[in-house]
């Protein structure tokens, strides 16, 4: 299928698909008139691809999940620690967020609402 079909299929824009090949993360095949031909195979992966970013996998995370998918011997022990190094950063945001909501909050009552 072409990037339009792939697109359309793993819900990411034709343009990150294509920074995606440029930068390693997929690699299609190429029909004999030179473009771009994704399999299902591709669509899974840039539907991972996709759910990961939207989670907040870096560039480099998602590099390395894939690498982990692709090789059939990986050790589960590699993407626990990923995972895990994943959700120690947002346990971080939480905490960041949550002390600035309470400042935020101080700052409402703190406000008498005058015009």
């Amino acid at each position: 299928m072409n990037v339009g079909d792939a697109a359309h299929r793993s819900g990411l824009p034709a343009k990150t698909i294509r920074y995606y090949e440029e930068i390693g993360l997929i690699a299609p095949a190429r029909a004999a008139n030179g473009y771009r031909d994704y399999s299902g195979d591709d669509i899974h992966r840039l539907a991972f691809l996709r759910r990961a970013r939207n989670l907040g996998f870096s560039i480099d995370d998602c590099r390395q999940l894939m690498a982990l998918y692709q090789d059939r011997s990986r050790a589960s022990q590699n993407v626990r620690e990923i995972a895990a190094a994943h959700v120690t950063a947002i346990e971080e945001k939480v905490r960041e967020l949550q002390s600035m909501r309470s400042t935020l909050q101080k700052l409402i009552h703190a406000c008498h609402g005058d015009e």
